[in-house]
């Protein structure tokens, strides 16, 4: 046991799009950042010419492969600033892929830049509540636990599920979170505060690839997005700019995705919203256009594809009408919409519960903070759930709760006097090792 509550405890929920780290007891994360990781690899010759540290936040990794005698050392940047700064050969690389972790080193160096970069803290002196996807494997839980008690010295460690955290955040320990992020969208029905597994359901439309099907059905109309790096503005007259292209040869495709990325999910966030009814090509032809400045100075005009991009999540088979999509065709068939994600997943709970999950349905991520999200899918839930159904589609007024409410989740939770005794310490890790997590967070 655990009887450290006279420090905070840190919260750090890693997800697919962005990290968020701060302390419990508060409302928002301090730190926000995303996360992925620029790389640079170096062939290290064994000379200490590299001690070039930008801003502190370039880590750089120790790889086991000592066969080579020059090793591949690569060379990290971690954090909005040190991503937004376009260095020759730099790949942007993500740590997890479906909410699983691939590259230990990789999460080691964001872990490495929430502690050491954002919070300023010793890792040392504060226990840890780490949040989880619902389909993480005892393998993952294992690692984690080692990495935090082996490197980071951390006096506890707790692990807790995205969606139990949602719940919690909303003040509910029985309830079906739809929580949409950046790489999928996830429904897991929460009872007692606990994850029920064999009804989690999960689909690849995330956030990141509503933006993807946005770039493309732009680039079909002849608009293309410059990524900031390619171009300067230059003052002609006072007031008047004109736009110098720059000769960048050693960009990797992967950070011009990246930087495109980050004005098209804008682009997005601002225009977009879920239409109130199923998406049809003739009824929202002539449209209205809203305008959006691109940080190169040209006005382009939006339609139709304000309404169409947010449709994918109910019509996936939308994605097969836009040019340049087509690599989606193959898993079309298997992907659901959201609403029969929903009543698929509580189908496949106890009978008992169900009305209460279909009464207290939570939306969360990103994603999900998009305008008439909530008011289309309760509407598409009414139509197509049982008639003796309550259907109620709970999400916070406020964007920032909706998107951080994982990490506010796990802020009430890791401040509750009553949770302290549930922490996993660094004595019962050295008695038991690491297989014991399971116990300790079920």
């Amino acid at each position: 046991m655990y009887g450290g509550d006279e420090v905070s405890a840190i919260v750090i929920d890693l997800g697919s799009h962005t990290c968020k780290a701060g302390y419990a007891g508060e409302d928002a994360p301090k730190a926000v950042f995303p996360s992925v990781v620029g790389s640079i690899d170096q062939v290290d010759v064994d000379d200490s010419a590299n001690a070039e540290m930008n801003s502190g936040s370039a880590v750089e990794p120790k790889n086991n492969a000592n066969s080579d005698k020059a090793k591949t050392k690569r060379k990290l940047y971690v954090g909005s600033q040190a991503l937004g700064f376009r260095r020759d050969n730099m790949e942007v690389l993500s740590p997890t892929k479906d909410g699983i972790v691939t590259d230990w080193d990789l999460v080691d160096s964001i872990w490495d830049h929430a502690f050491r970069e954002c919070l300023l803290i010793d890792p040392k002196e504060h226990p840890m509540l780490l949040a989880e996807p619902s389909s993480n494997t005892q393998l993952q839980r294992e690692r984690t636990a080692e990495l935090m008690f082996e490197k980071y010295k951390v006096p506890a460690l707790f692990l807790a599920k995205n969606a139990v955290l949602t719940s919690f955040a909303s003040g509910r320990a029985t309830s079906l979170v739809v929580d949409s992020g950046g790489g999928s969208t996830t429904v897991a029905p929460v009872h007692d505060g606990y994850v029920l597994q064999k009804a989690v359901l999960s689909s690849p439309i995330g956030g990141e690839f509503l933006t993807d099907c946005l770039v493309k059905s732009l680039e079909s109309k002849g608009i293309s997005i410059k990524p900031r790096y390619s171009f300067k503005r230059k003052e002609t007259r006072p007031g008047e700019f004109q736009i110098v292209d720059l000769d960048v040869p050693n960009t990797t495709e992967s950070y011009r995705l990246y930087s495109q990325r980050v004005i098209a999910s804008d682009i997005k966030e601002c225009v977009c919203r879920a239409p109130d009814t199923p998406y049809d090509e003739s009824a929202y032809s002539n449209i209205p256009m809203t305008p959006y400045e691109l940080p190169d100075g040209q006005t382009i005009e939006i339609g139709a594809d304000r309404f169409k991009i947010p449709d994918i999540l109910f019509n996936p088979s939308l994605v097969q009408t836009i040019p340049g999509m087509e690599s989606f065709a193959e898993i079309a068939p298997s992907v659901r919409a959201l609403p029969q994600m929903v009543i698929e997943s509580i189908n496949k709970c106890d009978v008992d519960i169900r009305r209460e999950l279909f009464s207290s349905i939570l939306l969360a991520g990103g994603t999900a903070s998009m305008q008439q999200l909530k008011e289309r899918l309760e509407k598409d839930l009414l139509e197509e759930s049982p008639q003796a159904a309550r259907v109620k589609v709970l999400a916070s007024g406020n964007a920032t709760e909706r998107r951080f409410s994982v990490w506010i989740g796990g802020s009430i939770l890791a401040s509750l006097g009553s949770f302290q005794q549930m922490w996993f310490s660094k004595s019962e890790y050295e008695e038991h090792g690491a297989s014991y997590i399971q116990r300790k967070c079920p």
